[in-house]
């Protein structure tokens, strides 16, 4: 069901969410916003390469 690249692109994204809430609670907190932001963006990257690389 999933490849190895969906395992590569959710454990990126689970590691920067864990980076982001270790920032915020360590009282860096616009750090740790600012990798919270990451997440979406690595998962919305990782679905647009997959549906890129499956039209072809």
């Amino acid at each position: 069901m999933f490849k190895k690249s969906d395992y590569l692109l959710l454990g990126a994204a689970f590691f920067s969410f864990c980076f982001s809430v270790g920032l915020w609670f360590t009282g860096l907190k616009d750090e740790g916003m600012y990798v919270g932001i990451w997440v979406p963006s690595i998962l919305a990257a990782g679905g647009y390469f997959k549906q890129v690389l499956n039209q072809k």
